[in-house]
């Protein structure tokens, strides 16, 4: 651990997770009505600032604390937090639900080659 890391609350090093990650998300395993992918940005929205965090679970008040000054992933909220990424998937949910973050999920399309492209390289494998 790093100078001037905070220790989490719910896990001990000697005992591993003090609450287990499934009571965290509320025995959920997905987030309902969104679905996150591992690289999805995830960004604090202004009106979160002004929420009462002593009424919120200690997890969504630090997700919305890594995020507030920079957009992070999943999977680097869910590091960070030495929580499950699939816990932070459902806690995230749950923050979207509230309009307490913005989300940007990857463009799969975008970033795949076209068929065009796959049928040019296949033919000119097939010519060696």
């Amino acid at each position: 651990m790093g100078v001037g890391k905070k220790k989490s609350s719910w896990f001990d090093e000697e005992s591993g997770y003090l609450v287990r990650p499934y009571a965290i998300s509320g025995g959920r395993t997905s987030p309902e009505g969104s679905d996150f992918a591992l690289i999805t940005l995830v960004v604090a929205m202004p009106a979160s600032r002004t929420l009462d965090r002593r009424r919120e679970q200690p997890e969504l008040t630090a997700i919305l604390d890594l995020t507030q000054e920079r957009p992070l992933a999943i999977v680097e909220i869910a590091a960070r937090l030495d929580l499950p990424a699939s816990v932070v998937k459902v806690l995230c949910g749950d923050l979207l639900d509230k309009s307490m973050i913005a989300v940007k999920k990857p463009s799969h399309e975008a970033s795949a080659p076209s068929v065009e492209l796959l049928e040019r390289v296949i033919n000119g494998i097939r010519r060696l």
